[in-house]
C-alpha cells in the first residue's frame, strides 16, 4: 500500500532541463508532509501531479554545494 504524503513546491527556482514528454527537472524550494521547505531537484510531469525521484537538500547542504561548485 502506498503511503500518503503532500508537497507543496513553495519556490520554483530554475529549470534544469525538459525531455521530449514534457517532463522537466527542476530546482525548487518544496516542503514535504508540511515540514520546512527543502531545496529539491528532481524531475516533474507537466502538471506537477507526478515526480520522479529526486534529492533533498537542506540550507547547509546546499549552502555547502555551493562553495564546492564555486571552486570548480
Amino acid at each position: 500500500m502506498a503511503k500518503e504524503f503532500s508537497y507543496e513546491i513553495m519556490e520554483e527556482i530554475a529549470i534544469l532541463s525538459e525531455n521530449a514528454k514534457g517532463w522537466r527537472k527542476e530546482f525548487n524550494l518544496v516542503s514535504w508532509n508540511g515540514n520546512p521547505p527543502k531545496f529539491d531537484i528532481r524531475d516533474w510531469a507537466p502538471d506537477h501531479e507526478k515526480m520522479g525521484k529526486g534529492l533533498t537538500l537542506t540550507n547547509e547542504e546546499i549552502t555547502v554545494l555551493k562553495e564546492h561548485l564555486k571552486d570548480m
